[in-house]
């Protein structure tokens, strides 16, 4: 499905959302002619603020093509917020499915009708120190695998300048710029013809990660780490470290009575 009509609620929502982004931040914006103009595809964003989906939605409400966001199913039942979330065209996450793809089929349905579903393969803010993408989750890469419909990969920067990660704090002056910037579709046909086991996904989802941090390293004019973080591999390591401590301190503080 082509440029569609907007609609009450999405249109609400940029009325109520434009502004204050065009008063308080500047705009860097590149690759809109990435977006494909008709059918349906994924966008995959790098995650490094709380607002940073008001900068990514504000770039891709600008391409003519509505960013579905994935938010998880309890939100849509019913009062004002379910009403909202309804209206806007957003796209539930069935999580108390034993099925991994069956939790993703709303996003499948909305894919094949012809919509843009966003996601955020990292699954929560980015935890890496420098603000790197770190690990991701298979959510996107099963989706895409399964609808073979094309993967915009997009990278961002600025919003996380202006509110940083796990902050309540923002800094807003002096004014940011929201750095937005889609790719080439991420080319993941060499795995359409195989079965989609862990290691299939993985391989997936690490191309499409690969190309957001590409972008996000042209953006920036940095190198990213050769290896992206695992929020998993940090806790073991630190987990390790104060174990390693707390033995050293042990046996710091025996005395020759203790071996007795």
């Amino acid at each position: 499905m082509s440029r569609r009509r907007i609609g009450f609620w999405y249109r609400l929502a940029a009325v109520i959302a434009k502004p204050p982004l065009v008063v308080l931040f500047k705009r860097d914006w590149r690759g809109m002619e990435h977006i494909p103009a008709d059918g349906g595809f994924i966008t995959a964003v790098n995650h490094n603020s709380h607002i940073d989906p008001l900068s990514y939605a504000h770039f891709q409400y600008n391409t003519g093509r509505l960013p579905r966001f994935l938010a998880k199913d309890g939100l849509f039942k019913d009062g004002f917020v379910g009403r909202v979330m309804k209206g806007t065209g957003q796209i539930p996450v069935y999580r108390e499915t034993t099925n991994a793809l069956d939790a993703f089929r709303a996003a499948v349905a909305a894919i094949e009708r012809g919509e843009c579903v966003a996601f955020y393969p990292e699954g929560t803010l980015t935890r890496d120190p420098d603000m790197w993408p770190m690990i991701a989750k298979s959510g996107a890469a099963r989706v895409a695998l399964e609808t073979r419909c094309p993967v915009i990969p997009v990278a961002q920067w600025g919003a996380n300048l202006a509110l940083p990660p796990y902050s309540k704090k923002p800094r807003l002056f002096p004014r940011k710029t929201l750095q937005v910037k889609a790719g080439a579709p991420v080319d993941l046909s060499r795995f359409y013809d195989k079965e989609p086991t862990p290691e299939v996904l993985r391989e997936a989802t690490e191309a499409i990660m690969a190309a957001i941090t590409e972008l996000l390293e042209e953006i920036r004019g940095e190198k990213a780490p050769d290896r992206p973080y695992d929020p998993r591999r940090a806790r073991l390591e630190q987990r390790r470290k104060a174990a390693g401590r707390q033995t050293r301190r042990g046996t710091t503080h025996s005395t020759p009575e203790d071996s007795k």
